[in-house]
């Protein structure tokens, strides 16, 4: 038995060959041609060690009746480094039995300093980015079977269960989310679990990025402030399977210098990755471009395959809608070839009530489930082992999500099978037909900006309601923090006194910073015949998303809405059954505020710099469910948004561009092509998504005076997704102009240029433009 996992199933199957299982699904007809690539990564033996002496002998005999006798080495160095009090991250693979490193340490230190009165012992703060997989984690210590003070504090849990966690537990298990609105505030009352604080756990860290990462790394600064207080300095225990620079990530979390440990000692099963790409269709889409068959319906016909062979099988979908449609087309196909199969798919993923997760992830567990699809729920640690297969529709972002996915396969040290099903996408595009780009390199460094002066000025509010703000706290909070405290003095927000900077607002001030969101107040879906809130959606994309007459989809159901009240943030809505979708026209507007950096790429030029991002939606279409043919377009009276954030450009004077041969009523075509592949293509370079970016080209900018193609950050301040850009402009560049070269289609599609969240409709794109003028950038790269 592999040291901190949970025993296999006693009814399990014999397992398969992952090699084998590949090529049973390339052998149906017409399957042979889909499967571009398929890399084998051997079996990893295991290296242990022994349990360190300090460790509590009650609960090293616990996990011996469960089969753990020993320690991978990686556990024994982390819980050793934890124990001692040193900061560390543990950066292993997925299984790898991380929690058993820091739960070692933390268990033992709460046992050991219990009173003899019964008092608590050192306490623990547990993070996670899910309130799922907080309960999985309690779940795990309740079946060691030990006398252990632990509890969850999250949105669920009822005021008497809270009353008892601040005055007896001492393991506390909730999310970043309850640690900044409810804890830090109210940590006067929560004065004895402070004052004993030893480990604060961060588990998943890599889930931290983007604006959320700088938030919570605020979040963990404020924490450290209020614990010092209290009188505690608590060491950080740090876990990831897929982190890149995990120290780096770490001490830019915690503002700690943290301990690596990135040497894997757990043993692995071969693994079997196969990147696949669905086949054209003869359906065209828009502006008669060949469209790809959905990665969905490609996904439903995998698992079915993989199901009647026996294999256990996670297929992740993106969406929720997708999920229930995958499961149910699975279900469908299995029917007619064995009706009881279709009672062993089922469909996994948030919404559903906590009870109805836990039989799920049961059932997967036991095997009585054979397929299951599910969103990315069940990306993080929640224990599925036993699985052989995992099914992706899609990229799912990042190469840290990609891996994370793939190695909820083969959990108990069996072989496992993944399988990159490509979506009608440039990044998922460029993927399957680079391996390299995914295989070959290691996770994407963790992008976030903590000084994000949109970030850090609501949380020295909320750190001075907290304790009131002195000279000595400011290093914590970073260099900028002594201006922008003159900044929200100047606003009313705090006041400045001989003893330092005051809340004087009768408002919490947490409720200044929604950490999980950045695009401006959210605005709340109605349902207009009842007034019940069915959902929110950020301020930012609520123009675009949930104008009067959008037809928006809210888990699986479509609603069309009535009414977009702007001041009162509320977006009044209908049930209704459309066979048109809408996608909203804007304009956008950018400016150059500063520009921070810039290298000369021979007459080209290369910046990063602070930008007035000026938008607008002026319209929307209507187009056919089932063609993509425009119905009709209806005009939008909405207001200009503007957003100050960061960007990446890059120029081409026109010397060069002559040189090129292109016509000048070609340039802005080559350019809004560049843009939007572009686009498409930075997730694989920062950690984002499509949506957290924007851009804007031209033939001609006023602030440049020559063809100018801008990449932005969709967030107010920047995320440091544009900074991440231009850092590797070069291979972000290169991996673009190769994505629309390679793709076979003849002028442009989803596939290359063609961009979904387009708000001109997609017009002007020109493909060979676009190709000949990032030749002429990337030939004078330096």
């Amino acid at each position: 038995m592999s040291p901190g996992t949970s025993l296999p199933p006693a009814d399990r199957a014999p397992s398969h060959r992952p090699e084998e299982l590949v090529a049973r699904l390339t052998a149906a007809p017409g399957r042979a041609d889909r499967l571009t690539h398929l890399e084998l990564l051997p079996e990893r033996a295991a290296t242990l060690a022994d349990w360190p002496e300090w460790a509590d002998p009650a609960l090293v005999r616990a996990y011996a009746d469960r089969g753990v006798t020993r320690l991978w080495q990686h556990q024994a160095a982390a819980a050793d480094a934890a124990h001692a009090g040193q900061h560390v991250v543990l950066a292993t693979g997925t299984a790898s039995g991380k929690s058993l490193a820091y739960l070692l340490p933390a268990l033992s230190a709460a046992r050991a300093g219990r009173g003899a009165r019964g008092q608590r012992g050192a306490s623990t703060l547990y993070l996670a980015p899910t309130k799922a997989l907080a309960q999985d984690q309690r779940a795990a210590i309740a079946e060691l079977g030990l006398d252990l003070r632990v509890a969850t504090h999250d949105g669920d849990s009822p005021p008497e269960q809270r009353e008892w966690t601040r005055d007896h537990a001492e393991y506390v298990l909730t999310n970043p989310d309850m640690l900044h609105r409810s804890l830090l505030p109210g940590h006067a009352r929560w004065a004895r679990f402070f004052s004993t604080l030893r480990f604060v756990v961060v588990d998943e860290c890599h889930h931290y990025r983007g604006v959320f990462g700088a938030h919570v790394a605020q979040v963990l600064r404020r924490l450290r402030r209020v614990a010092a207080a209290h009188g505690s300095d608590p060491t950080f225990v740090l876990a990831s399977a897929t982190v890149a620079e995990p120290g780096v990530a770490a001490q830019r979390l915690t503002g700690h210098e943290v301990l690596e440990i990135t040497g894997d000692t757990s043993p692995r099963g071969e693994v079997a990755v196969a990147l696949w790409e669905p086949p054209l269709t003869s359906f065209r889409g828009e502006h008669d471009a060949p469209v790809r068959r959905p990665a969905s319906a490609e996904t439903a016909d995998l698992l079915t395959d993989l199901v009647l062979e026996d294999v256990r099988t996670l297929a992740f979908v993106r969406s929720r809608r997708g999920v229930e449609q995958v499961a149910r087309r699975t279900a469908e196909l299995l029917e007619e070839v064995d009706p009881a199969l279709a009672a062993r798919v089922a469909s996994y993923r948030g919404g559903y009530l906590p009870e109805e997760r836990r039989a799920l992830e049961q059932d997967l567990r036991s095997g009585r489930l054979l397929g299951m699809a599910a969103t990315n729920a069940l990306e993080l640690g929640i224990d599925v082992s036993g699985l052989d297969a995992v099914v992706i529709a899609g990229f799912p972002g990042t190469r840290a999500a990609f891996w994370q996915q793939v190695g909820r396969a083969g959990r108990t040290g069996g072989g496992a099978l993944g399988v990159l099903v490509a979506r009608d996408d440039p990044l998922d595009t460029y993927l399957v037909h680079h391996p390299e780009a995914l295989l070959g390199r290691p996770v994407e460094g963790t992008v976030f900006d903590p000084g994000n002066p949109y970030v850090l000025g609501p949380h020295l509010c909320a750190a001075a309601q907290e304790i009131p703000l002195t000279t000595a706290d400011l290093p914590l909070f970073g260099p900028t923090a002594r201006e922008l405290l003159d900044d929200l003095v100047g606003a009313g927000l705090l006041r400045r006194r001989p003893q330092g900077w005051f809340w004087t607002d009768r408002r919490r001030a947490a409720d200044l910073a929604d950490i999980r969101s950045a695009g401006g107040a959210q605005v709340q879906l109605i349902e207009g015949a009842t007034g019940r809130v069915v959902g929110t959606v950020d301020g930012g994309r609520a123009h675009s998303s949930a104008h009067a007459g959008a037809v928006y989809v809210h888990r699986g159901e479509t609603w069309l809405v009535e009414e977009l009240d702007l001041d009162q943030r509320v977006a009044v809505m209908r049930p209704a059954e459309a066979d048109w979708t809408t996608s909203a026209r804007e304009t956008t507007d950018i400016t150059i505020a500063v520009e921070q950096e810039h290298v000369m790429w021979g007459r080209c030029r290369l910046s990063v710099g602070t930008v007035d991002v000026s938008s607008q939606v002026v319209s929307y279409l209507r187009r056919r469910a089932s063609t993509g043919e425009v119905i009709d377009e209806t005009l939008l009276d909405l207001p200009v948004r503007t957003l100050r954030t960061t960007a990446v450009w890059w120029t081409v004077p026109d010397d060069v561009l002559a040189e090129t041969g292109l016509a000048q009523d070609d340039l802005p075509g080559a350019a809004h092509a560049a843009e939007h592949c572009s686009i498409g293509l930075l997730p694989l370079f920062a950690t984002c998504d499509r949506w957290d970016i924007g851009g804007v080209s031209t033939a001609r900018h006023p602030d440049t005076g020559v063809l100018t193609v801008f990449v932005h950050d969709g967030h107010p301040g920047g995320a440091g997704f544009a900074e991440r850009g231009y850092r590797t402009a070069a291979r972000w560049l290169t991996a673009t102009r190769d994505a629309i070269a390679a793709c076979e289609c003849l002028t442009g599609c989803p596939s290359c240029i063609q961009s979904p969240k387009c708000g001109n409709g997609n017009e002007p794109l020109d493909k060979d433009g676009a190709v000949r003028l990032l030749d002429a950038l990337l030939a004078r790269q330096v």
